[in-house]
């Protein structure tokens, strides 16, 4: 599962139309001197690309230095000392016309050189016609609103990623509390511990994601992940609301994500698994995979893996079989059909032996061929020794001590 999903941000752009004629320049002489500077559009932000010429009006007749402006509206480079008319040009803009011009601007050895051109003073902007005037007043509008909006958004990003840490310490919730408690720990404390550890981190998710979609409520993924962790906290009803509130707002976007629509999806189908709505998981995993095709074998192999823990071994087998067709070396899924299977075992009057299912054997047999030093190798060898099989993997069990 992709766990960094983040929002994005924007502001829109003024186009800067030559308003001057140009003017020569020549470099002067002397050792060259570092300078920079920053050009601002008149929206107020950042203009991007384009170049500042630095002019020594003294030598009207080539340029002391020319120097590019990069994505975020700066420029660095190297002239004699002296004093300067630094000329701002747009992008593709013809070396006989000019964006702007800033006057006086002093060079000197030893000191921090700064020629900065700020667009968005009122002696440029009145120099605008009518029409770009209109147009920028337009933009000014739209980007403060949006310039709020990435407030925002730069807010709900941090918590996104306050969560993305969450879920790898609920992931990693078994091993910490091992740590935290020692080797010497009941199973039980284990446990308790393993719930004490994901219950906070739930709870902290919930927090921040109930929070965030009050803020934001169109945003997909906070509605994902506030469903998370409600199920995490077995609130089912709340996270199958919050799973239908993601997919609604995603499927109203410009740009779907099928990341979000992935979890979600599946998010519902663990939910129905776990409440015994068999059709209405299978809908949903079905739908999960559809949505992201990428992950289709994680989520179908964990669909089988929450049937199995709530004992459901005919949708455990059919979800085994459907997650093998995507992956058809993941041993454990082989595992999770045999044990679907072996309840379907007979026992043989005559020999008392147990009597597998044809399918069941096989599964078995494939498990141990994948993974024959594996977690389950021991309990399935052990089942095929009872029900008489020859064992055809690689896999050899331990000869019982003698007493």
């Amino acid at each position: 599962m992709n766990r960094n999903l983040l929002l994005s941000l924007g502001v829109l752009a003024f186009a800067v139309s030559p308003a001057l004629a140009q003017q020569a320049a020549a470099p002067a002489a002397g050792d060259l001197v570092k300078v920079h500077g920053h050009i601002t559009n008149p929206t107020g932000a950042p203009q991007s690309g384009g170049t500042v010429t630095y002019v020594n009006p003294s030598h009207p007749d080539k340029d002391a230095g020319v120097f590019t402006v990069d994505g975020q509206g700066n420029y660095t480079g190297e002239v004699p000392a002296g004093t300067y008319t630094i000329i701002y040009r747009g992008t593709s803009m013809e070396k006989d016309k000019e964006a702007d011009r800033v006057e006086n601007i002093k060079v000197v050895a030893g000191t921090d050189n700064v020629g900065d051109d700020d667009m968005s003073r009122q002696a440029y902007i009145d120099k605008l016609p009518a029409e770009q005037k209109k147009e920028l007043e337009d933009l000014r509008k739209k980007n403060s609103e949006a310039l709020k909006a990435n407030e925002v958004i730069k807010a709900l990003n941090t918590d996104l990623r306050t969560v993305a840490q969450d879920l790898k310490e609920v992931d990693g919730a078994h091993a910490a509390a091992s740590q935290q408690l020692g080797a010497s720990a009941s199973k039980a404390d284990v446990e308790s511990k393993v719930t004490e550890i994901k219950t906070a981190k739930y709870n902290d998710i919930e927090t921040l994601m109930t929070k965030d979609t009050g803020m934001r409520p169109t945003e997909s993924v906070l509605w994902a992940y506030l469903g998370q962790a409600q199920a995490g906290l077995k609130k089912y009803d709340d996270a199958v609301t919050s799973y239908k509130k993601a997919l609604e707002t995603d499927g109203t976007a410009k740009k779907p994500n099928p990341a979000v629509e992935g979890m979600a999806n599946s998010g519902l189908g663990e939910i129905y698994a776990r409440t015994g709505k068999v059709a209405d998981a299978n809908s949903a995993y079905d739908a999960a995979a559809k949505a992201n095709p990428t992950s289709a074998g994680m989520y179908y192999r964990n669909q089988a893996v929450i049937f199995f823990q709530q004992g459901n071994a005919d949708a455990q087998v059919a979800a085994a079989d459907t997650a093998l067709k995507n992956d058809p070396n993941d041993a454990l899924l082989y595992y999770l059909k045999g044990q679907g299977l072996v309840n379907k075992a007979t026992i043989d009057p005559k020999t008392q032996r147990i009597v597998l299912p044809e399918d069941c054997t096989a599964a078995y047999q494939k498990y141990l061929d994948l993974a024959p030093t594996g977690a389950y190798a021991a309990e399935v060898q052990g089942i095929l020794q009872q029900a008489g099989q020859k064992i055809t993997s690689s896999y050899k069990a331990a000869k019982p001590s003698k007493k």
